[in-house]
């Protein structure tokens, strides 16, 4: 009996040693590591990929954001700020229905099939909009110009990018909102084209935040 108790006394603190020897290696010593190597090699990756501008963070690379108007009364959904390249379209993004006071970010798709109504519906629509909204007084947009994420979010709704050729159909109306010429505002699009990573993963992309920035700074130059 002693014998026993012993044993399971040994064992228990042999465990308890384990334990604590482990939660300092592991909770402790093992996070502080990684986080010191990812400060000093990747500090920009480590903090969040965060965009800085006017002296402030404006937002990350690495989540997209909408660039609307001010919702009017009566309404349920804002009206896109047309002056600012536009981003995918989020209709997967849910609601926060928990907590109202807290804007919480939720990230889906909308988990429709590819033959559901509802989604062809919305593509149709989406396109549509797209037409009318970058349609100006010389240049007209043709349903056939209409790449697909112009009209179709991404797996995570937050995609950051668009395509080029998304960007380039969104250059006329930009240009005039903003009352630029359309050469340099097609030339702000190429010089934010990052190419395929490592030159073949991938598809070229704009970064629509940076890419906002930088219209932001030349239209305030006029």
């Amino acid at each position: 009996m002693n014998n026993s108790v012993k044993n399971s006394a040994r064992l228990l603190g042999a465990g308890l040693r384990a334990l604590l020897v482990l939660t300092v290696i592991c909770g402790v010593i093992y996070p502080l590591a990684v986080t010191g190597v990812a400060q000093a090699l990747f500090p920009g990756r480590a903090n969040g990929s965060e965009v800085t501008a006017d002296g402030r963070t404006v937002g990350s690379e690495l989540i997209g954001q909408r660039y609307d108007l001010p919702l009017k009364k009566g309404q349920d959904t804002p009206e896109p700020d047309l002056k600012w390249f536009q981003p995918r379209p989020s209709n997967g993004l849910g609601e926060n229905s928990v907590n109202t006071r807290y804007q919480l970010l939720l990230s889906g798709a909308t988990n429709l099939a590819g033959d559901s109504k509802e989604l062809i519906q919305q593509v149709k629509d989406a396109k549509a909009a797209v037409v009318k909204d970058n349609s100006t007084a010389d240049h007209r947009i043709k349903p056939a110009d209409v790449p697909a994420d112009a009209v179709t979010s991404s797996g995570s709704g937050l995609d950051p990018h668009i395509s080029p050729d998304y960007a380039d159909l969104q250059v006329h109306r930009v240009a005039a909102k903003n009352h630029l010429p359309v050469r340099q505002v097609r030339k702000l699009v190429d010089d934010h084209t990052d190419g395929r990573t490592l030159g073949f993963v991938g598809e070229p992309r704009v970064n629509v935040l940076q890419l906002n920035i930088a219209l932001k700074e030349l239209a305030g130059k006029r």
